[in-house]
């Protein structure tokens, strides 16, 4: 009775509804037209560029160079420089999500002049629209960017960049569009970012004053209204301080080496953008003292007390503050409970000078093979875990010598395979044992004041030498003295001022560049723009049970010529056509 009365039911209930049953339910996607009048639907088409911009963790891109190992055998930037980097295999690869940012850019482009971002407020509405230009177009020019560092290549004599879209792509467009020239492209990133200038301000701070609100807002808005839409509450999104730093980026990546012969940048160009944001910064007075550390270690107090969007003055951009441990999890030696994941290699530990800044190969260094890491670059011990270092917060002794603990060399899985441990980006307070773990506040860095100094360096030891300054106030070497006094080479530094031909200066900067930014993601990057080589090997140290020591090649890097520059994706080439990069 009871399986009847059910059947029943069931069937009443079918018969009643068969028509709604078996008709397709309505798909639940808004029409573009809705975001006229939906400010917040309007600004998810903004928010899809941020979201998805690179550096939400540390990639690590430093195992794909002579920088650093992993331990870890299916590591992608393992893989890649053990000679599986292809067309089909890029974990460099920026194309999908760059395009795809820029689809969404477009289409807010196309349509903000249309939205209603405000109904209450004196000249709100515009002024909200104007910033949302400023925004699109400055995040529009640094996806370029991405593209151009990792799919620039020269085919059949000319620099070629990637197609330009400046208007949203439907389905009835065409797809088909071939690359525009590197030279093109560039051309597109300064106009984007003179663009993005144009309708930002230099900061989002509230004003307190109606002499403070801009002239083309003057006698328009209230401060008040100001505040609600250029204030303090949006700091973190693109600034025309930040547009500064693209173009500073941009520039130096087009000078170099690399790209001469395909584009009418200059290292002059270069070092101008760049003193741009210094001089905003103080100058040689803006470099923070301890912008050498700013990763937590000894800064735990300066992250902690971040709050509201502010910066610690070593960052000009920079992502959210979240609590975490996954670095530490990862990194950390396994007596600490880590994975020891990213191994520095005996190359980098190398490039690390003695503390009076004379390089271990110099007769003046007072280098001694037998006890290597005494009396070096305090740097080394900041950003390297070497045998005998003390790591975690009960200050525990890591011994990478063999035979040891399971920190030793290759001892197991998940330690060392070159007798170093990262040290650098770690919060030391972070404990990840089981029984007691805990998590730290942490955040990912977009721009570095330190970079943008580096690489003013760079460009004006290129364009006027040492000690030239163009028509700004310091020189390429008076910024490189601030940066290794900070970093505690003794003074005066009596290597650097020896120093006195462009090509020597070239060296130190590009190995104070390699120290300074290590693991954040450079190294790759700069080699290729430099023209250096690719395929140096991965060296590490075996520490034998009496103390003496052997260096020898942990990795071998399998690179071609035609690597300097990355491939396109052969899944776009096959679709639309394009041309690939010569080699690929």
């Amino acid at each position: 009775m009871k399986r009847k009365l059910v059947f029943i039911l069931i069937s009443v209930i079918f018969f009643s509804g068969c028509k709604k049953i078996l008709s397709p339910a309505d798909e639940n996607i808004r029409d573009l037209s809705e975001i006229y009048n939906d400010a917040a639907f309007a600004e998810g088409l903004l928010l899809n560029g941020y979201v998805r911009l690179p550096g939400g963790n540390y990639a690590f891109t430093e195992v794909a160079t002579d920088d650093a190992v992993s331990n870890d055998p299916s590591n992608t930037y393992r893989l890649m420089a053990t000679g599986k980097w292809s067309s089909l295999s890029n974990p460099m690869e920026q194309w999908t999500s760059s395009f795809a940012a820029i689809q969404y850019l477009n289409l807010i482009l196309s349509e903000t002049d249309k939205v209603t971002w405000a109904t209450t407020g004196q000249y709100t509405k515009e002024m909200f629209n104007d910033r949302t230009k400023g925004e699109a177009y400055g995040l529009r020019a640094l996806f370029m960017y991405n593209l151009l560092q990792a799919h620039t290549g020269w085919v059949g004599g000319s620099l070629l960049g990637v197609p330009i879209l400046t208007a949203p792509q439907d389905s009835k467009s065409d797809f088909r569009v071939p690359r525009n020239t590197f030279e093109e492209c560039i051309q597109q990133i300064y106009k984007d970012l003179d663009l993005a200038e144009q309708y930002l301000p230099l900061d989002f701070e509230n004003i307190t004053s109606a002499s403070q609100v801009p002239a083309k807002y003057a006698g328009k808005t209230t401060i008040a209204d100001y505040n609600r839409v250029f204030g303090a509450y949006n700091r973190q999104r693109m600034t025309a301080r930040i547009v500064k730093g693209i173009r500073t980026k941009a520039s130096l990546l087009a000078a170099s080496p690399a790209f001469k012969g395909g584009t009418t940048v200059t290292w002059t160009k270069a070092a101008d953008d760049a003193a741009a944001v210094l001089d905003l910064n103080g100058g040689l007075s803006g470099i923070a003292g301890n912008g050498h550390v700013w990763y937590a270690g000894s800064n735990a107090s300066e992250i902690n007390g971040l709050s509201a969007g502010l910066n610690p003055r070593e960052m000009l951009w920079r992502r959210n503050v979240s609590d975490a441990n996954s670095l530490e999890k990862d990194n950390y030696p396994p007596t600490l409970y880590g994975n020891g994941r990213v191994n520095p290699t005996q190359n980098l530990v190398d490039a690390f000078p003695m503390a009076n800044g004379y390089p271990i190969n110099d007769p003046n260094s007072g280098y001694n093979p037998g006890n290597p890491n005494a009396g070096r670059d305090p740097r080394l011990g900041l950003y390297v875990v070497v045998n005998g270092s003390k790591e975690g917060s009960k200050g525990s002794i890591i011994y990478t010598k063999k035979g040891s603990t399971d920190d030793g060399l290759n001892a197991i899985p998940t330690s060392t395979r070159t007798g170093y441990y990262m040290r650098k980006l770690l919060r030391e307070d972070v404990s990840v044992d089981p029984a007691n773990s805990n998590t730290q506040k942490h955040y990912v860095p977009y721009i570095r004041y330190t970079e943008l100094y580096l690489a003013y360096a760079e460009a004006a030891n290129e364009a006027w030498g040492p000690d030239g300054k163009g028509s700004h106030n310091y020189s390429a070497r008076e910024v490189i003295e601030a940066i290794r006094s900070r970093a505690g080479i003794t003074q005066p530094d009596n290597f650097l001022a020896s120093i006195s031909s462009t090509e020597d200066m070239r060296k130190l900067i590009h190995n104070e560049r390699r120290l300074e930014l290590c693991f954040e993601g450079f190294r790759f990057w700069d080699l290729r723009r430099w023209k250096e080589s690719l395929t140096e090997p991965a060296k590490g140290v075996t520490i034998n049970p009496d103390g003496s020591s052997v260096v020898s090649p942990v990795e071998t890097r399998l690179y071609n010529d035609y690597m300097l520059f990355g491939p396109l994706p052969d899944s776009e080439v096959q679709k639309w056509g394009l041309i690939q990069n010569a080699g690929w």
